[in-house]
C-alpha cells in the first residue's frame, strides 16, 4: 500500500484528489494526510514519512519547490499539481519528474498515479529536485555579487536575494534562507550592481527578484515566495506589472 500525502492550498482541489484516489486507487493508496502551505507540508513529511506526494507547485506562503529544498533527503514520489504555467513544466519535465494540469484530466491523473504506484519510491535524490528547483527558479547561470558590512565580505548568488529594502543610505538584503545582510549602500548604488532584467525597483524603498514574485494583490501589495509582501508604489505600479508578469 503506498502512503501519500497531499500538499495543496485549495481545499476542493484537495477533496479532488482525495475524491479521485478513493474512486479509482482504494486498494493501492492509502491517503495518511493533507497539508495546505510550505510550513505545515514540511511538518507532514517530515512527521508521516510519505511515499508519495500530490504536490501543488504554487502555494499560499511559498512554492513546492521551498519544500523540496529545505529536505536533506527524499524517500518519496512525487506528482506535481501545476495550473498553465509554463516554466513549472519546462523545470519538472527537465527532472524527468510527473505533472497533472489543473484542472485535473481524469485519465492524466490516473497514467501518473498509476505509473507513481509501481514506482513506489524513486532513486531520484533530492539533489535532482533541488536541480528543477534551481531551472524553475534561476536558470542554469549563476551570478555572484559582493557584499560588505562593518566587519564582514559576503559573496551572495544574485538569485539567492528575495528582495532588497533601503532606509537613507542602508540597504538590507534580505535572502531565500533568511539571511539579512546590511550594508552602507543606496538604493541607487544597488541598482548599478544588481541585474536589470531580474530585480525590479516596485518602490522607492524595494527592489524585488521577479523571479520570486508569485502574485500582485489590488491593494497594492506584491507576494513573493514564502509569503512576503512587498508594497508596490502606485507610481510604479504599471512598471512593475509589466517587467514581473510580462
Amino acid at each position: 500500500m503506498v502512503r501519500a500525502l497531499i500538499i495543496d492550498d485549495e481545499s476542493q482541489m484537495r477533496d479532488d484528489i482525495r475524491n479521485k484516489i478513493t474512486t479509482y486507487f482504494n486498494n493501492e493508496i492509502e491517503i495518511i494526510g493533507e497539508a495546505d502551505s510550505v510550513v505545515s507540508g514540511l511538518a507532514s513529511i517530515k512527521k508521516l514519512a510519505p511515499d508519495l506526494l500530490f504536490l501543488d507547485v504554487h502555494l499560499s506562503d511559498g512554492t513546492a519547490f521551498d519544500i523540496l529544498t529545505q529536505l536533506t533527503k527524499k524517500a518519496f514520489d512525487i506528482i506535481f499539481i501545476t495550473g498553465f504555467d509554463n516554466n513549472a513544466i519546462k523545470a519538472i519535465k527537465v527532472g524527468a519528474l510527473d505533472y497533472i494540469l489543473k484542472p485535473i484530466d481524469i485519465e492524466e491523473f490516473k497514467e501518473a498515479t498509476v505509473k507513481a504506484i509501481k514506482n513506489k519510491i524513486t532513486e531520484n535524490p533530492i539533489e535532482k529536485l533541488i536541480e528543477v528547483s534551481n531551472e524553475y527558479f534561476k536558470g542554469i547561470e549563476k551570478r555572484r555579487i559582493i557584499l560588505k558590512t562593518a566587519d564582514t565580505v559576503y559573496a551572495v548568488y544574485e538569485d539567492d536575494i528575495l528582495y532588497c529594502k533601503s532606509e537613507g543610505n542602508y540597504t538590507t538584503f534580505h535572502t531565500i534562507r533568511s539571511e539579512k545582510i546590511i550594508v552602507s549602500k543606496s538604493m541607487k548604488k544597488n541598482l548599478e550592481i544588481l541585474s536589470e532584467d531580474v530585480f525590479v525597483r516596485c518602490h522607492q524603498s524595494y527592489l524585488i527578484n521577479k523571479k520570486y514574485a508569485l502574485k500582485y494583490n489590488k491593494n497594492g501589495i506584491l507576494v513573493l515566495s514564502q509569503g512576503i509582501k512587498i508594497p508596490v508604489s502606485s507610481r510604479r505600479k504599471d512598471y512593475t506589472l509589466k517587467k514581473v508578469f510580462d
